[in-house]
């Protein structure tokens, strides 16, 4: 069950670890694959802090890692990313504080959730309609699903599942819950089969739809985006960041949050010099990358994954981490 192969993980390490003895954070540590892996490019006094919302993805790198003395494992979301490393490598003050090598994201959900029914992320496996990566913070997605309107579903399922047949589902599942609550995976997953009048070769009816759930449930997009600032915020000058996507959703918020930090303001860029104050913070390193044939036959996971790399430049200032915004 807890069996979990993470992807591009040959072209982490390099892309990533620019000192050996530097500092490192895996903002999603899953089951430590990536995290692994950087370690062996680690020399002995460097550090690594596995930072993850799902405190089962903890208590397991707790058992794997035991005998790892540079790691530090925090529980936590993106949201709280650049307080948690902050009071984890307490050193300096203000925006010298735990300032980082390298931070590294591997977006979605992991197999070891997928395989637990009674996390609820599942449409093959039956479950109670859950989907929090942490169980321990705000209600399962059946609460919502019982009074959420019609309108503010259909739009969910259409926006974040990418569904084109969002209006149909969510009128099947607001006439069910009429009758029965939706409480149940299975349930909902063969509600969303009956729905769904067009079949997708090698894809479940119900594929987009939970994505959706899960995504609102989690603030997927919300916190993404909050992790990059402060990410950013954390980097030392010639430290990198890491990003791996698996849809179009996720890969726009990572492209987008890369251009703007990436490029001169259009409005100074003729100036015959530029401010200091005004250059961008990043630099991209190298193009986007996806996982080769040979790792995609073995692990079909990789096939939708892209990894964006873009390094902390020296002269320009961090920005201030920001507190948590408003939902996706």
């Amino acid at each position: 069950m807890d069996e979990h192969k993470p992807v591009l993980v040959d072209a982490v390490p390099g892309a990533l670890v620019v000192r050996a003895a530097g500092r490192y954070l895996d903002a999603t540590f899953g089951r430590g694959g990536h995290s692994a892996r950087i370690l062996e490019q680690l020399g002995p006094t460097g550090k690594l802090i596995g930072l993850d919302r799902d405190p089962d993805a903890i208590a397991a790198g707790r058992a794997r890692f035991a005998s790892e003395p540079r790691l530090t494992l925090v529980h936590g979301a993106f949201a709280q990313m650049a307080q948690l490393v902050r009071t984890a490598w307490p050193i300096g003050a203000g925006a010298d504080a735990a300032q980082l090598d390298g931070v590294l994201f591997d977006c979605g959900v992991s197999s070891p959730q997928l395989d637990n029914a009674a996390r609820g992320f599942s449409f093959r496996h039956d479950g109670p309609l859950d989907m929090r990566m942490d169980p321990s913070v705000g209600a399962p997605v059946s609460h919502w699903l019982a009074s959420v309107s019609f309108e503010e579903l259909r739009n969910v399922i259409a926006t974040l599942g990418e569904e084109r047949f969002a209006r149909r589902i969510a009128a099947s599942m607001v006439r069910e819950r009429e009758s029965v609550p939706l409480t149940r995976t299975l349930q909902l997953a063969q509600l969303i089969e009956r729905a769904v009048p067009v079949r997708e070769p090698g894809k479940h009816a119900a594929t987009r739809t939970f994505q959706a759930l899960r995504m609102w449930v989690n603030d997927e997009l919300g916190q993404l985006r909050q992790g990059l600032a402060q990410a950013l915020a954390l980097l030392a000058p010639g430290g990198r960041l890491a990003v791996i996507s698996f849809h179009s959703l996720e890969d726009a918020v990572v492209r987008d949050f890369l251009r703007a930090h990436s490029s001169i303001d259009p409005a100074l860029a003729r100036l015959p010099v530029i401010p200091v104050a005004a250059l961008p913070p990043l630099r991209l390193v190298g193009r986007k990358l996806r996982a080769a044939a040979a790792e995609v036959a073995e692990n079909p996971r990789a096939r939708s994954a892209l990894l964006r790399v873009a390094e902390r430049v020296a002269m320009a200032p961090a920005p201030a981490a920001r507190g948590p915004g408003p939902r996706a």
